[in-house]
């Protein structure tokens, strides 16, 4: 949907219907991109939010509340200085132009009454909003833009932007709206747009949907119609009480959380897979420093070797490498390299000094391994929660959570700001009339599983994969039915890793026995007096297309032994037809005992056709 001139006509009606005449009592800039002006008027406050951003420029009054910076831009400051405590004294736009004029009365510094004038351009990419005087002479503009056409610069006279097309609003009647569209061979969809000022593309789609017109092949009838519908639509701006307003302001504040929430998520993503990836790489280097210690025994039997036979190397002269016999193994001859460049006495130091440098590495190693494994482990569960994650309310607690606990070099410093509660919305479901809560990410599970839970709950946690924390509320009974406990098993399983397999093993145990090792990060804790179910897919929650693949592979594995031998043997087609019965019977007895299902002999007579035709076509 987009905002067009036709849109931007109908907010304009509707605004001057509603705050003409209110006092500016604020303005704050929530984004480089927006401007929220508070007003009062008729005893009700309005915030009028005017955003030019690419993908969601917009006028409109809003509802929706926005924070507040704690330092302004220097374009709010600006519009500050210029327009608190000024009044609206009127909202208008040329034709159906996308540009806007908000005419301003209010005092300069000499308490003389003056106009200002602020004009807002929706206009995607070109979108800007420019302060003026009465006479149209810059003051600022939240965009400073030269061009071939214009400059929009302080100190410049404000001039629109050009545009060649044909207003809508002078035409007198049909025909001459007939008459501008000769000579223009393309499709409605193109044409339209293309010839008049303020049609969009998508609104020209609605309406030819709307009137069951073709855009490729119409008459003059659909044009008349096309030409009153447009003519009804804007003879009804502003009848409606802010309905077009708080649609448009509802339409795009969604838009713009999903935005911002797929951004986050994303650059989120992107620094914690930098982390993970300098990680693998240290665990790499810790894996070859391992490799490379595996050769200190060799060197410490070297340097045996050569202490027990100094005796006779002593007087021989320095080379390459020298054969003795390994009194480890036999008496087995050994070739050993030497350094000629130095003494034997210096070749049997060095050894020991590998050997010695080698072990002292391998218990730092060896402990080094252990925390980047841990470290690897929580990162893959902090990108788990990520993927996991719904709304900006949990992008914002990852945040928080990998800030504190891991070492990140983030792009902008925030602000420390004073310790406030927050308070943490777990996402809940009901089963068989028990409340079970399900925690998203890693401090939601702490909170979900330490916090929250009372000891009689009853705690559950897919094993060996990453996932929820899910939550029985028991309410202190101690009788659960299996089938509500395997209920909550399948909500763990379908909150982990594991969601798509079919045979996952779920622990779970009270929540009192569900403890956190002090000082570690969140979401590494200590469990003990664990039971644990398997969830597997039942037969009948698989789609057909699954029960057709997994009866052909039974099918074969059972079959194939029988098709091979008698392919090597030839029969006669009454012995072929007395084995096609058989394993038509011998399987429907396998999966009537293992499933009760009334569809498993319609797939095994399918795949009794399929296997006929193959065997015919073998003999």
């Amino acid at each position: 949907m987009a905002f067009d001139g036709l849109v931007t006509k109908a907010v304009i009606s509707e605004l001057n219907n509603s705050i003409i005449g209110s006092k500016v009592n604020k303005i704050f800039q929530p984004t480089k991109n927006e401007i929220i002006i508070g007003l009062y008027g008729n005893g009700i406050n309005y915030l009028l939010n005017v955003c030019v951003h690419p993908e969601l420029c917009r006028i409109c009054l809003t509802t929706h509340s926005k924070p507040n910076p704690q330092n302004a831009l220097n374009f709010c400051m600006l519009l500050r200085k210029y327009l608190i405590g000024s009044k609206i004294i009127s909202i208008s736009s040329y034709d159906l132009e996308r540009t806007i004029e908000i005419k301003f009365e209010c005092f300069n510094e000499f308490n003389d009454l003056v106009i200002r004038k602020l004009f807002v351009e929706i206009m995607s990419r070109q979108s800007n909003i420019i302060l003026t005087n009465e006479n149209n002479i810059i003051i600022d503009s939240l965009l400073h833009l030269t061009n071939s056409t214009r400059e929009l610069l302080p100190a410049h006279e404000y001039t629109f932007m050009p545009n060649n097309k044909i207003s809508f609003l002078e035409l007198n009647d049909f025909n001459e709206f007939l008459e501008k569209l000769q000579g223009n061979n393309d499709n409605l969809i193109k044409k339209l747009p293309n010839t008049f000022i303020g049609f969009s593309k998508s609104f020209i789609k609605e309406t030819l949907h709307y009137l069951n017109v073709d855009s490729s092949s119409y008459s003059n009838s659909d044009l008349e119609n096309i030409y009153n519908y447009i003519k009804t639509i804007i003879s009804n701006f502003g009848t409606n009480n802010l309905a077009v307003n708080f649609f448009w302001d509802d339409f795009y504040f969604q838009k713009e959380q999903e935005n911002i929430f797929l951004n986050s998520r994303n650059n989120l993503l992107k620094i914690i897979s930098a982390n993970l990836k300098k990680t693998y790489k240290k665990l790499e280097n810790i894996n070859s420093k391992i490799e490379e210690c595996k050769f200190m025994d060799t060197y410490k039997l070297y340097g045996e070797l050569l202490t027990a036979n100094l005796y006779k190397l002593s007087s021989m002269p320095h080379t390459n490498k020298v054969t003795l016999e390994n009194y480890y193994d036999n008496n087995t001859l050994i070739d050993i390299p030497l350094d000629n460049s130095i003494s034997v006495q210096q070749n049997i130091e060095k050894y020991f000094k590998k050997y010695n440098k080698l072990k002292n590495s391998l218990e730092i190693v060896t402990l080094h391994k252990q925390e980047t494994t841990k470290e690897l482990d929580y990162a893959e569960s902090i990108i788990f929660s990520i993927e996991n994650a719904k709304s900006i309310n949990n992008i914002n607690e990852i945040y928080e959570e990998i800030s504190d606990n891991i070492e990140i070099k983030f792009q902008s410093k925030k602000p420390k700001s004073k310790s406030k509660k927050k308070t943490i919305n777990l996402e809940n479901t009901t089963v068989s009339g028990y409340t079970v809560f399900i925690g998203k990410n890693n401090i939601q599970n702490d909170f979900l599983t330490l916090k929250f839970a009372e000891k009689e709950d009853i705690w559950f946690h897919t094993q060996k994969f990453h996932g929820s924390h899910v939550l029985l509320k028991t309410n202190g009974e101690t009788d659960i039915e299996d089938d509500v406990l395997i209920e909550c098993a399948k909500i763990a399983m379908q909150n982990s890793k594991a969601s798509q397999s079919s045979n996952v093993p779920v622990d779970y145990c009270f929540a009192k026995f569900v403890k956190k090792v002090a000082g570690s990060k969140p979401r590494n804790g200590g469990l003990h007096q664990l039971q644990n179910y398997f969830c597997k897919v039942k037969w009948t929650e698989l789609t057909s297309l699954h029960k057709i693949f997994a009866l052909g592979i039974c099918c074969t594995l059972a079959f194939w032994p029988r098709m091979y031998f008698f392919h090597a043997i030839p029969t006669n087609d009454l012995h072929l037809y007395n084995i096609l019965l058989e394993f038509l019977i011998t399987n429907l007895v396998l999966f009537s005992l293992a499933h009760s299902c009334l569809t498993i002999p319609i797939y095994s007579i399918f795949f009794l056709h399929v296997y006929l035709l193959q065997f015919l076509s073998v003999y």
